[in-house]
């Protein structure tokens, strides 16, 4: 093998929005290990996801592909096993790719390139959760309360918050956890038996991906009691909040619940919330913490990439509204740190729009993968970046077309604009130097029109939302049909991971 090769170390969160840590300036989040990242790293200060919900965004990070490109258009969309992953790039350049944690994969391929994964799924991997979507789930331009089955604003009220309760969730990162750790061990024995018979280890690609502070927002007690008698920030809403409000607002609106949790904007319930969310960020900042120190113990720190990030935000009743979906910064932006083993680039902090599909060519950019062994790709490397290239031209650009949904709708940022377009409906131009709270539209002031014109040009360069669409209706009654079918035949595609923890050690990592 290589032995030039450096090893990577992808850790991801769930609902992870950069806002709410101090490694992004937040004065009380506390996030040391994530500041060291900092330190130590390159900090994109203008990361966003390139859809912003859970299945879609990671699909989409893994291929390198927007969403319509690989028709993940939501969390109960397949993901196809003919889209070639970062994974199946880096096991062809000699990397051992395993997977600790969520995913989110939808469909019967539960790898996706991956030689192995050390966990199984936390939701569901087939199309039980296919949402509904079509002419006659469309809503009037007013505001319409909930009268379905959606919940999750009921997650966001200050007496769904429990502390020093354990959860499935939390059980599922500590074993996404225990089982990196073991990884890395067992890594650093056989890097070193080999280093003993004069061969070269195999590089490593090792994903860990916890599912915190993704809700339930229920954090241990010694996290919680972390924060006490600390400033806990509240979100002000001006009086004609509802006026604010977008088509795609409406709609999420509805979809989540909303009018089912009318205390959801009184500063206590808000604060006992904030607090809890603080306290599950701390919780993944420790844990990113022992996975650097694992490193450390093992002698890969000489020779490995980091990578954190999380896969999309979440609003925490900013503007009234919960969970992700939306295009307003806390739900859209994500943190994304980059630790170079030599120290290159180190303390950078880079303000151009950037996007999670740029992860895949940066990766194989890292592992010397020849571009002309690269098949489509709609992301550019972040190394070209770094590296000088030109900036001017950065253009971000990010989707939802489902899950809440009832149109195609698109979010472009360049430099300082950010431009909003829901189809057949709406648009929002936001000026983020000078507005960062998105509270003031420009579309059609004096002085704007050429800005929203070029950024809805660009779209419309590269999208067809006439055709996205009419694939995501299409898309929505197939699985709706397999779906029941799969209901009689109780067919799943969870992965069931094998794992003997008498022999894994001795047969898997050690020689003879």
């Amino acid at each position: 093998m290589d032995q030039q090769k450096p090893n990577i170390l992808f850790i991801m969160t769930d609902q992870l929005t950069p806002l709410l840590t101090g490694a992004y300036g937040h004065p009380v989040v506390k996030t040391p290990n994530l500041d060291r990242l900092v330190e130590e790293g390159v900090r994109f200060d203008a990361a966003y996801s390139p859809c912003p919900v859970c299945a879609p965004a990671r699909a989409c990070l893994m291929t390198g592909r927007h969403v319509s490109n690989i028709g993940a258009y939501d969390n109960a969309a397949a993901f196809s096993c003919q889209e070639p992953t970062m994974a199946h790039y880096l096991t062809l350049a000699g990397y051992d790719t395993v997977l600790a944690g969520k995913m989110h994969f939808i469909g019967p391929d539960q790898l996706h390139g991956f030689r192995r994964r050390f966990s199984t799924n936390i939701y569901p991997a087939d199309f039980v959760w296919v949402p509904p979507r079509g002419t006659e789930q469309r809503l009037s331009q007013r505001y319409v309360p909930y009268t379905g089955p959606r919940g999750h604003a009921l997650n966001y009220l200050g007496e769904a918050v429990k502390v020093g309760r354990w959860s499935q969730y939390l059980s599922y990162d500590e074993e996404t956890h225990f089982r990196a750790l073991e990884y890395l061990h067992a890594q650093g024995i056989e890097d070193q038996a080999a280093r003993e018979r004069g061969e070269g280890g195999q590089p490593f690609f090792l994903c860990v991906s916890y599912h915190h502070p993704h809700e339930p927002f229920w954090p241990p007690q010694d996290l919680w009691d972390l924060y006490e008698g600390e400033e806990i920030e509240v979100p002000t809403y001006p009086e004609d909040l509802e006026k604010t409000y977008s088509t795609l607002d409406r709609w999420l609106n509805h979809y989540h619940g909303l009018a089912k949790a009318p205390t959801l904007r009184e500063p206590e319930s808000v604060r006992r919330l904030r607090r809890a969310y603080y306290a599950l960020v701390t919780y993944v900042d420790r844990k990113v913490g022992e996975l650097l120190d694992a490193l450390e113990e093992n002698g890969f720190c000489e020779n490995t990439v980091v990578v954190f990030c999380s896969d999309h935000g979440d609003m925490l009743c900013e503007r009234g509204m919960v969970q992700k979906r939306t295009f307003y910064e806390p739900s859209s932006r994500v943190p994304l740190i980059v630790r170079f083993p030599d120290g290159w680039q180190r303390g950078t902090v880079r303000a151009e729009p950037v996007n999670l599909i740029d992860l895949v060519p940066t990766l194989l950019d890292v592992a010397g993968v020849d571009a002309d062994e690269r098949l489509t790709l709609d992301g550019r490397s972040l190394m070209g970046l770094l590296d000088g290239g030109d900036t001017e031209d950065w253009v971000v650009i990010s989707e939802y077309h489902s899950q809440g949904s009832h149109a195609p709708c698109f979010m472009v940022r360049r430099e300082k604009f950010k431009y909003v377009y829901i189809h057949g409906h709406d648009s929002q131009l936001f000026d983020l130097e000078a507005d960062p709270g998105e509270w003031h539209n420009l579309i059609g002031e004096p002085g704007y029109a050429e800005v929203e014109a070029q950024l809805k040009a660009r779209i419309f360069e590269q999208f067809d939302p006439d055709r996205i669409d009419a694939d995501v209706m299409e898309s929505v009654w197939k699985r709706t049909l397999i779906r029941r079918a799969m209901e009689i035949t109780k067919t799943r595609w969870d992965v069931e991971p094998r794992f003997d923890p008498t022999r894994e050690l001795n047969e898997q990592y050690l020689p003879g």
